[in-house]
């Protein structure tokens, strides 16, 4: 018999996709947000010297080092972000999961309500009904071959137990960046209705087309009600686990203590490849942006002609079966069938993701998702 706070909580999809591909080396890895492009050198240099490290393998400090606090309170600030201090704004945790999940307990009482985007990242929505708060979904759609908020049915969503929006850009797993309009209209509607934005900033560099990254908590009035979660994954540094929640003001102490009964330490040695990550230039990000570019535009031009909807960052883009009056969860098991493996979206928001199958692009080189075209026609033509 289920507690009552895992109802309307399912699986990811991306496991059991997974677990069927298998280990053929013929499949085309395309369901899971995982990336062969390698992490910097420099990172993984200097956490394999931090292995040895006698401080690298300690339960102190609780909230992280001062040295990656500080460099990620830097990391914003070069990317057009406000000053933070580091040491007293920052809480450093193992990954973005943990991270989400302290700021809703601090942000949220059970039965408060927040606001997120159909379709979304389901380990955001689900983070939501685990902290005991009631998901609100505002749908994104298709403006000239783009995702764009609704901005009306944003305001229109925000009720009188509303407490936070939501947001990850560049979003997965749509690959929605926000425009300046509409990161302007989630100010007005966080600062006129007294509520908080939690962003979580994981692919916030990973943009395409020449696209330049806003930050939201450099807007007027944003500073002070903007709860940001960094992490690596656009370093490519999945399995370090390491992200950090700034948090201004006197908030940080409550993160801190949820953080310190829900995780209590991150990764010593993990934390010193992180801080010398985020102290790299821009050079490797730009690096592997241009190669996830290639990747993009060989996936969209393998699909051209299907309803498939252009990413403007991030590592995923949708496919929409229903406009072929087909399931997400039908059409991924076609594509299993002809060695595709791809995650229908179904539980990663409502009526809107229900529509789609995601294709993961970071994970094949351009040379094997030259295939891709081929084997996806053939499934979505298979007889059901």
């Amino acid at each position: 018999m289920s507690v009552r706070r895992l109802e309307g909580i399912s699986g990811f999809n991306i496991d059991r996709v997974a677990a069927a591909a298998g280990n053929d080396p013929d499949v085309l890895r395309l369901e899971n947000l995982d990336t062969d492009i390698p992490p910097p050198a420099e990172a993984l240099e200097a956490t394999r010297a931090a292995i040895g490290e006698d401080e690298a393998n300690s339960w102190l400090p609780f909230t992280g080092r001062d040295d990656l606090k500080e460099a990620a309170a830097a990391h914003i600030e070069r990317r057009g972000g406000p000053h933070y201090d580091g040491r007293r704004e920052i809480v450093i945790t193992s990954g973005e999961g943990e991270a989400m999940l302290d700021a809703l307990l601090c942000l949220t009482d059970p039965g408060d309500e927040v606001i997120l985007t159909d379709p979304t990242y389901a380990g955001m929505i689900n983070r939501v009904r685990l902290a005991g708060a009631v998901p609100r979904l505002v749908p994104l759609y298709v403006v000239d071959g783009w995702w764009r908020l609704d901005l009306d049915a944003l305001r229109a969503a925000v009720s009188e137990r509303t407490r936070v929006i939501f947001i990850n850009n560049a979003s997965f797993p749509s690959g929605w960046v926000a425009s300046r309009e509409e990161w302007e209209t989630i100010t007005e509607v966080v600062t006129s209705r007294d509520l908080r934005l939690l962003y979580w900033a994981d692919y916030e560099g990973v943009l395409f087309d020449g696209r330049s990254v806003i930050h939201p908590a450099a807007l007027p009035g944003m500073r002070d009600r903007t709860v940001t979660i960094g992490d690596l994954l656009e370093r490519r540094m999945i399995a370090w686990r390491i992200a950090w929640v700034v948090v201004p003001g006197d908030l940080v102490n409550d993160l801190s203590r949820v953080h310190i009964y829900n995780g209590l330490v991150a990764s010593g040695f993990a934390q010193i490849g992180a801080r010398v990550a985020l102290s790299l230039p821009d050079e490797d990000l730009l690096a592997a942006n241009a190669e996830l570019e290639r990747r993009r535009d060989e996936t969209l031009r393998q699909l051209d002609g299907l309803p498939v909807i252009r990413p403007a960052g991030g590592w995923s883009l949708l496919l929409d079966v229903a406009a072929l009056g087909l399931d997400c969860v039908e059409v991924s098991d076609r594509l299993l069938d002809q060695r595709v493996a791809a995650t229908p979206t179904r539980g990663w928001g409502g009526e809107i993701a229900d529509r789609h199958v995601r294709f993961v692009f970071s994970n094949e080189p351009v040379e094997r998702l030259t295939i891709l075209g081929e084997r996806v026609r053939a499934a979505l033509a298979a007889s059901g």
